[in-house]
């Protein structure tokens, strides 16, 4: 050995540690850099040399770079990221929605009320112009409130389409990024070292992709990361991107759906599988907590609107000639629909071969869900209908009625498919229809008296009209009681006073007559005190001269506040459960929210613990190149003083 083996190992030390050195300061420079991954030199001891004495080493060898870089926590990371971006895409959805659902005097169950509260000062003075003026400002009232909901529901659906666009644009920005990186790394691959910047962009940018939406991510031997989503489909695979399109949904137009380009047809993907990121969290919102919050305020609508449209047509305005006209409806509302697959068989115009009529037969037994119609897969020329809302099922055949609605099918075609909206577009087409304060009917066509010559008590404590139509118009009733139990015979007249009908019943106080389901001419009448054998009730058109004074329809109307509307309830505690339903849904999405996101904080920290840099562990390493690379540089001063030594011997 000589002094040159001294000295290249001083020269080997020198350059190990000033790699060391290099790294460290790199890592310094970009410690607040997202998605760096810590630096380190790898070092190697080179291959000792044989002599009589033994190996003598060479020295060291810096053997690569390589980064601080778990593949596991990288990924749980992503994973994380991906649920955290769709529960808070999702809540805040929710909670733009929840503002509509408004309480106190804003809400729609205050409006209601407000109407209500008017008819009943109606009834106290039916022929005061100043408060039938007053039920239509509060209808009018009413009703541009729904109106206004639907509206800004309106608004909230072109908010999230606006931000599934943006979404998807940004997710082929990165795919592109990745698929592009994917190349660049590659190529670098047969230098034999690792390209650690290219390899942290590609993580950084599929940690940017996973909040979009998730990923699997899947590595091949080239260095190329391959990504799928929403069930294998394919993201990014090698050096090719896939391009995603927000395109409409093919059961609904009105929404937006997310598809993938290729082949004739862009392909749907369903948002049941996409798992996370922001696009399914917007998706989630819009095709169940949106559509639901639609139907809750459609629903309310359409069985108030409903319900006072059916009263007000049984009872009679002032307008002329008084005591023959019948009340019209005091509302309009937004039509039931039935909307064609976009795959349905489609004539050469577009148009589809087939239909569904779809009507509205009874508003009190409405659910808040729209509706899928498809083919029976196990009943032939039947077909299945699937409440939306909760999954039920049921096999229903052309003219059926569900859930209040009746279904009428035309021309149906083999594979068509119809998405039911029963009340989804109700509240936004709702308008009050009457501006004539003659126009509210706050007469009933039938009025009850009891005949002067009774010996008892008994006395009408009510008359409701039941039938819109009477079975018999102009027609008159006579109930007689035949003893003092309450057995009382009822003849029914014609207009021009011609027997048409008679009975007997039993009356029990407290109960109505005549006794359900016995139904003598659309009325039922409560009576108050206790008859005697002889005493006569008569039931007839209610005159002319008594129709401005006559308020049996407008306590008819009154007593709506209290019925039983929507699924049981009262309508203000209808909406009451409306708000708690929109509620509950907020709630749950900040729990989720809080959890995913304390999730994702714990992921990213075990990742950045392993990969991220440490100023002060940075800061000692800086101390212990340094001092290395002082002692590399002594021993090649040590060495070049031997040399001169000899040098200067050999000169001798």
């Amino acid at each position: 050995m000589g002094v040159s083996s001294l000295m290249s190992l001083g020269v080997r030390a020198m350059a190990a540690n000033y790699a060391g050195l290099h790294t460290t300061g790199n890592n310094i420079a970009n410690a607040n850099v997202d998605g760096y991954s810590r630096q380190q030199v790898n070092l190697a001891t080179s291959q000792g040399q044989y002599s009589g004495g033994g190996f003598f080493g060479h020295g060291v060898d810096v053997v690569s770079v390589t980064r601080a870089h778990d593949e596991f926590l990288t990924r749980e990371s992503a994973n994380a990221k991906s649920l955290s971006a769709m529960d808070r895409a999702r809540l805040t959805q929710l909670q733009d929605m929840e503002s509509i659902f408004k309480t106190g005097e804003q809400g729609l169950g205050d409006a209601a009320t407000q109407l209500f509260s008017a008819l009943s000062d109606l009834s106290s003075h039916p022929a005061d112009s100043s408060a039938r003026q007053v039920v239509l400002a509060r209808a009018e009232d009413m009703a541009t409130r729904f109106r206004q909901a639907g509206t800004e529901l309106d608004t909230v659906q072109q908010g999230v389409s606006d931000a599934i666009i943006t979404t998807v644009a940004d997710i082929n920005r990165l795919t592109q990024g990745i698929a592009s990186a994917n190349q660049r790394i590659s190529a670098l691959r047969g230098l034999g070292q690792p390209a650690n910047d290219l390899l942290d962009e590609r993580d950084r940018l599929i940690a940017m992709l996973s909040e979009k939406i998730q990923v699997t991510r899947v590595d091949a031997g080239d260095g190329t990361t391959s990504l799928f989503a929403g069930g294998g489909q394919r993201l990014v695979l090698g050096f090719d991107a896939s391009t995603l399109l927000a395109m409409r949904d093919p059961a609904d137009a009105s929404r937006l759906a997310v598809g993938m380009a290729g082949g004739p047809t862009p392909r749907t993907m369903d948002d049941a599988a996409l798992g996370g990121g922001a696009v399914a969290g917007l998706l989630r919102f819009q095709n169940h907590d949106l559509v639901q919050g639609r139907n809750l305020v459609g629903r309310m609508a359409t069985a108030v609107g409903m319900a006072v449209n059916s009263q007000q047509e049984r009872g009679l305005s002032l307008q002329p000639p008084l005591g023959s006209q019948k009340g019209s409806p005091l509302f309009a509302l937004g039509a039931a629909q039935a909307l064609p697959n976009g795959g349905n068989a489609r004539d050469a115009s577009g148009n589809p071969l087939g239909n569904v009529a779809l009507t509205i037969s009874d508003a009190s037994a409405l659910q808040p869900s729209d509706y899928d119609l498809r083919e029976s897969p196990s009943v032939a020329g039947a077909w299945q209908l699937t409440r939306l809302s909760d999954g039920k099922v049921s096999t229903v055949n052309s003219g059926d009625v569900v859930d209040g609605m009746r279904m009428v099918l035309a021309n149906p075609q083999p594979g068509d498919r119809y998405l039911l909206q029963p009340v989804a577009r109700a509240a936004i087409g709702m308008a009050s229809l009457l501006s004539d304060p003659r126009d509210v009917a706050a007469a009933s066509p039938l009025l009850a008296t009891t005949a002067a010559a009774n010996t008892g008590s008994v006395h009408v404590a009510s008359l409701q009209v039941t039938a819109a139509t009477l079975p018999v118009p102009g027609g008159s009733t006579q109930i007689s009681f035949t003893d003092n139990a309450g057995h009382y015979s009822w003849t029914q007249l014609d207009a021009s006073g011609v027997n048409v009908g008679s009975g007997s019943g039993t009356w029990t106080a407290g109960q109505p007559v005549p006794t359900p389901p016995v139904d003598i001419n659309g009325f039922s009448l409560r009576l108050d005190g206790v008859p005697k054998s002889g005493d006569v009730v008569n039931v007839a058109p209610t005159p002319a001269s008594a129709v401005a004074s006559n308020n049996g329809n407008a306590l008819a109307l009154t007593a709506l506040r209290d019925a039983a509307l929507i699924d049981g309830r009262s309508s203000t505690d209808g909406w009451a459960q409306a708000m708690s339903s929109v509620g509950v849904r907020v709630q749950s999405a900040q729990t989720a929210s809080a959890i995913s996101t304390a999730v994702t904080d714990q992921t990213e920290l075990a990742r950045s613990a392993q990969s991220g840099v440490s100023l002060d562990e940075e800061a000692a390493k800086l101390i212990q190149y340094q001092q290395s690379y002082q002692a590399a540089a002594k021993m090649l001063q040590v060495a070049q003083s031997l040399f001169d030594t000899l040098l200067q011997t050999t000169a001798r």
